[in-house]
């Protein structure tokens, strides 16, 4: 039977999409200097509310998670009423939104804030802050047991937040070279306690953050992203292959709304996953609802969904470029080219 994309799907029996279509999570950085979501964030998001779910741009859950200008956050009453402004919006247009839960770990710089910068372990990466290149990144602090529970609390409050702030669920950002994919890569993890060394001990950070959250808001409201190849801002280790050889089962009995690629191309192979795409990698290790992401056409992604690489699709890039995607798909208009112009204007 030929899969309809266009057709609506039950994450977990419970939450309803109109299709099989989300848009990915897009940094835009259009956040005021509080990390308050805008008016131009509100129509943004308005827009593009014909896709079955969106999936915010990644939302910092605290000050230290951030290491990117003007990026939304979740952790202020202010931060929580704007995006109520956003998902109201959305909601009225007869769309579903969940919030991108974020940390960047040890690319967060404190030219945004007071303290140290966290990570699994005391080692830094060369480059500098997006749109900000005169802001090197630093060496981070080792997070102590004490900060790590700190963050899995953290995460759940934030988790708590989005519903506060009208989200339909939450996406916990484990992906991407931010801090709990750090966690899950042996370049960026070196350390000898519980959270190291191991598989069962470096996924323990990323299940703890599921479990909170899934104990803050319910598994149905509960998704991942992960990036079982590293390939952004981490280096391949053949290692790390068997880290998520064992998280990714422990996921799966979390019975989570949806598991999500992270990659920016899935043609890419990788050889810590002995030669597999991420979604084909996802696809053998995770037998939940799986979104495949990355450079994806309507037509293609609609073979690999009736091939069965995955149940949804995860679409950027063209939805900046068109926002009536879905309608444009549906009347089979002829779509708007995507161009990197496209980044600075607010659509």
């Amino acid at each position: 039977m030929t899969t309809d994309l266009l057709a609506p799907f039950k994450l977990n029996n419970t939450i309803e999409l109109k299709n099989r279509v989300l848009m990915a999570p897009l940094t835009r950085c259009m956040a005021d200097d509080n990390l308050v979501p805008t008016q131009d964030m509100v129509e943004y998001y308005a827009r593009r509310a014909e896709t079955g779910l969106i999936i915010s741009e990644a939302t910092i859950i605290r000050p230290d998670a951030q290491g990117y200008p003007n990026t939304p956050g979740l952790f202020t009453s202010e931060q929580i009423q704007g995006w109520k402004k956003v998902t109201d919006a959305v909601h009225a247009n007869g769309g579903k939104m969940f919030a991108q839960l974020w940390h960047v770990g040890r690319v967060a710089h404190p030219h945004f804030f007071d303290g140290d910068v966290l990570a699994p372990s005391a080692i830094g990466v060369e480059g500098s802050v997006p749109r900000m290149r005169e802001l090197t990144y630093i060496t981070p602090k080792a997070a102590t047991i004490d900060d790590i529970k700190g963050l899995v609390a953290d995460y759940a409050k934030a988790a708590e937040n989005a519903i506060e702030a009208g989200f339909d669920g939450v996406e916990i950002h484990g992906a991407n070279g931010y801090l709990i994919d750090q966690f899950l890569h042996y370049a960026a993890n070196t350390r000898s306690d519980e959270y190291g060394q191991t598989p069962e001990n470096m996924s323990r950070f990323a299940l703890e953050v599921t479990d909170a959250v899934i104990a803050a808001v319910g598994n149905e409201r509960t998704a991942l992203r992960v990036t079982p190849g590293a390939y952004f801002n981490m280096s391949e280790d053949s290692r790390d292959k068997a880290v998520f050889d064992y998280l990714l089962p422990e996921l799966e009995k979390r019975d989570l709304a949806y598991l999500h690629g992270g990659i920016f191309d899935d043609s890419t192979t990788f050889e810590s996953l002995e030669g597999k795409t991420t979604s084909e990698f996802l696809r053998a290790g995770y037998k939940g609802t799986l979104v495949g992401v990355g450079s994806y056409s309507f037509e293609s992604a609609k073979e690999a969904i009736n091939d069965a690489k995955f149940d949804l699709i995860a679409i950027g890039r063209p939805l900046i470029a068109n926002p009536d995607y879905i309608s444009k798909i549906a009347n089979g208009e002829e779509l708007v080219p995507y161009s990197d112009e496209m980044l600075a204007e607010l659509k």
